[in-house]
């Protein structure tokens, strides 16, 4: 059975062994976090010659803390543990796209995708099937190789692509649903929906004016 990991600031001996083993297991998703960044800024260097513009506005990562990846397994019902982290956590480490387009998302992720050492291990579609408090993103677990001394290890990355105004919605949606001290009503949510269909149809009119400037080159 493994010892659960006690992320705790009293240290003993057992504490550091385990420290060592998290910290170790970190460094691993940071390796998968730059190499999933690479692959997207070389595309975007691609996309950029082919088609005279960046599809890519910006890339963010995160990596989730001690703390949050705690409180996670817990409310799982799963043992705190090093082993159990790699095992049962699929967003430890994070890349957000942000991209000019709604199309951009498509294409971006399916060129992914189709590089033979990228396994995709879960997608979920929240452009195409937004969440009920509205929003949306394209949501991709993948598990991608790194090369280190002496061995090839894969570890998952969950990725998520947006638009702009996708990532705008998002953003304020968190600040203002999660504001201290303000009690969110019903009606907060319903304004915030009718946002996100506003941001939904700026990305479906802004793609049909890229649609309709490339047919006119």
């Amino acid at each position: 059975m493994n010892t659960p990991l006690r992320i705790d600031p009293l240290e003993d001996d057992l504490f550091r062994e385990q420290f060592q083993s998290f910290a170790k297991l970190m460094a691993y998703y940071r390796c998968a976090m730059m190499e999933i960044e690479t692959k997207f800024n070389v595309l975007n260097q691609e996309f950029s010659l082919r088609f005279d513009r960046n599809p890519i506005s910006s890339i963010k990562t995160r990596l989730k803390t001690p703390i949050s990846i705690r409180e996670k397994l817990t409310r799982r019902g799963i043992d705190v543990t090093v082993e159990n982290i790699e095992a049962c956590l699929n967003d430890v480490a994070g890349v957000r796209v942000v991209c000019a387009f709604p199309e951009d998302v498509r294409t971006l992720a399916k060129a992914l995708l189709k590089q033979d050492d990228v396994e995709l291990i879960e997608k979920k579609d929240y452009i195409l099937n937004p969440k009920e408090n509205g929003y949306r993103s394209l949501h991709l677990i993948v598990a991608v190789p790194i090369y280190l001394a002496h061995e090839k290890r894969k570890m998952r990355v969950e990725i998520q692509l947006r638009t702009i105004a996708m990532d705008f919605w998002a953003s304020l949606e968190h600040q203002l649903r999660y504001k201290k001290d303000v009690d969110f009503t019903d009606e907060m949510a319903k304004e915030l929906k009718f946002c996100a269909e506003l941001s939904a149809e700026l990305d479906r009119r802004m793609d049909h004016l890229r649609e309709s400037i490339h047919e006119g080159k």
